[in-house]
């Protein structure tokens, strides 16, 4: 067993941390150590995505996250089918910004009718304002959730705009994390 001490760092290094160590074994167990809920769930989502078994326990205010690497993981959904969009505006195309809201209202609405749904949907930069109380998209972003679309806006970016608390659809994800999923895509669509 491998353990990993990455209590006191930021995200997204306690995931950098646990998949370097995940690489080095080619079965068993590695166990992070992280003191803060979002390293906790991050961390968790990585050992998720890359089909390992997880558990985790809390004590002493620390998160244990085991995860158990087999010889053969799992193998995951193939890459050339899935499909990861990026917003990266809460506007669509330049110009008239009235115009813009318009037509990003419409793009969600015509995206959760689609017969082709993405895998995923990253919310960067003023993205996150689609994913907060009061955007005036939050119900298809919700709607392409309950089909089955996993939904991540950008906690830097939550937290520049200072509005992380008021989310209300998806997760939180960190740029580590981001970039895994735009890496695994067999097609990755820019929306901004």
């Amino acid at each position: 067993m491998k353990e990993i001490d990455a209590r006191g760092l930021v995200c997204p290094q306690p995931v950098i941390l646990t998949k370097k160590a995940l690489e080095e074994i080619t079965e068993g167990e590695v166990v992070a150590i992280v003191d803060n809920i979002t390293a906790k769930e991050n961390v968790s989502r990585l050992a998720e995505n890359l089909n390992y078994g997880y558990e985790v326990s809390d004590e002493n205010g620390c998160h244990y996250i085991k995860i158990k690497k087999a010889n053969e993981a799992l193998k995951p959904e193939g890459k050339e089918d899935s499909i990861v969009i990026v917003i990266t505006s809460d506007k669509l195309g330049q110009g008239a910004e009235e115009l813009g809201k318009v037509l990003m209202k419409s793009y969600t609405y015509a995206l959760t009718e689609t017969t082709t749904l993405p895998k995923v949907v990253l919310f960067l930069n003023s993205g996150v304002k689609l994913t907060v109380k009061g955007s005036e998209v939050l119900e298809n972003i919700k709607k392409l959730e309950d089909l089955g679309v996993e939904i991540v806006s950008c906690g830097t970016c939550l937290d520049f705009y200072q509005i992380k608390d008021k989310l209300q659809v998806g997760i939180v994800g960190n740029m580590y994390s981001i970039i895994e999923k735009m890496n695994s895509a067999g097609k990755v669509i820019n929306i901004g």
